[in-house]
C-alpha cells in the first residue's frame, strides 16, 4: 500500500480518492475548499492539509484532478505548490483535462527535481469515478507509469500508457473531438425521428443492437428524447475541452470543422441558459425551433 496525496476534491476527485482508500491506500487530501476535504475525511479516514505543498509532503505519489490549465500551475508549481514538497523518487499523476503543453511543462521541471510525472487525463464522467470504471489515458515513461498503474487500477478499468508526457492530453483531446460529433448526430436523429413521428423507444431500441450503438446513444438517447440535462458532463467543461482541442489543432495543422461547429452549438447552449446542463443538451437547439 502507498502513501499517497490527492489534491482535488471535486465531481471527480472525491469519489477517486475514496477508492484510493478503500483499497487500503494511506490518503491525505487538499481541496480549495476546507469543508469539502473535511467531508471527505469524514466518510474516509486520512488527513486533510491546508495547502497542496502539505499534502504532498513525504508522500510516495500525489494525484491531482483540478479544472484546467492555471488551475494546475497554483496547485503544482504555485507558491504553495505541491512539487516543492515532492520527494526524489516519488511520482506526481494529474488528472486534469489539460493542455499538452503544460503537461510537457510540467514534466520538464519534474526531472530536473528528480520525481516522476504522468499526465492522465481520463473519461466516464462523474459515474465512472464513483464505480471506479474510470478509462485513463496516460503519457509518461515506462517506469514512472509501471509503479503508478497498480495505484490508478483503484479507480479504472482501464489505463494505457499512451507515449511520452503530453501523450496523454493528446489522447483525450482525441476522445472529446469523438464525442463532439457523436452527441450532435445523436441529437440531430433523435429530433427527426420525433418530428417523423416514430416511438423513439422503439427506434432507439432497434438500432442500439446494430451499427449506430455508441455509449453516448445507450446512456443519453432517453434523456435527450424526454429533454433532461440536469446531470453529467457539463457544457461549461466540454467547451473548455474544446478549445483545448481546437488550439492544439491550429499548432499541429489539424482541421476539425465538426468540433469547431460543436462548439458553436454549446456556445449557443451556454446562451440559453444551459452551462452546466449535460453535453447532450445539444438537442434542445434543435427542439426550440
Amino acid at each position: 500500500m502507498a502513501r499517497v496525496g490527492f489534491i482535488g476534491l471535486g465531481v471527480m476527485g472525491y469519489p477517486m480518492a475514496g477508492h484510493l482508500a478503500r483499497a487500503g491506500h494511506e490518503v491525505t487530501v487538499y481541496n480549495r475548499t476546507p469543508e469539502r476535504a473535511g467531508k471527505w475525511c469524514a466518510e474516509h479516514g486520512g488527513r486533510a492539509r491546508p495547502n497542496p505543498r502539505e499534502a504532498a509532503r513525504d508522500q510516495d505519489m500525489v494525484f491531482c484532478c483540478v479544472g484546467n490549465d492555471d488551475d494546475l500551475r497554483a496547485v503544482t508549481t504555485g507558491p504553495q505548490g505541491a512539487f516543492g514538497a515532492m520527494a526524489p523518487g516519488a511520482i506526481f499523476v494529474d488528472h486534469t483535462t489539460a493542455s499538452a503543453d503544460i503537461a510537457r511543462e510540467l514534466a520538464a521541471v519534474a526531472a530536473q527535481t528528480g520525481f516522476g510525472f504522468i499526465d492522465a487525463p481520463v473519461s466516464g464522467g462523474e459515474a465512472g469515478a464513483q464505480n471506479g470504471q474510470l478509462t485513463v489515458m496516460a503519457g509518461g515513461n515506462d517506469a514512472d507509469f509501471a509503479r503508478a498503474r497498480p495505484v490508478i487500477d483503484a479507480y479504472a478499468r482501464a489505463c494505457t500508457l499512451l507515449g511520452t508526457a503530453g501523450a496523454g492530453q493528446l489522447a483525450k483531446m482525441v476522445n472529446q473531438i469523438a464525442i463532439a460529433g457523436l452527441v450532435q448526430g445523436l441529437a440531430e436523429a433523435i429530433h427527426f425521428g420525433k418530428r417523423a413521428g416514430l416511438d423513439m423507444d422503439e427506434v432507439i431500441g432497434v438500432i442500439s443492437k446494430g451499427a449506430a450503438q455508441s455509449w453516448q446513444m445507450d446512456n443519453r438517447a432517453a434523456t435527450m428524447s424526454e429533454g433532461r440535462f440536469d446531470f453529467g458532463f457539463a457544457v461549461n467543461w466540454m467547451r473548455k475541452d474544446l478549445a483545448i482541442c481546437l488550439d492544439e489543432a491550429r499548432r499541429n495543422g489539424a482541421h476539425l470543422p465538426v468540433a469547431a461547429l460543436v462548439d458553436q452549438f454549446y456556445s449557443q447552449v451556454q446562451d440559453m441558459g444551459g452551462g452546466r446542463w449535460d453535453t447532450s443538451s445539444l438537442i434542445a437547439l434543435l427542439e426550440k425551433k
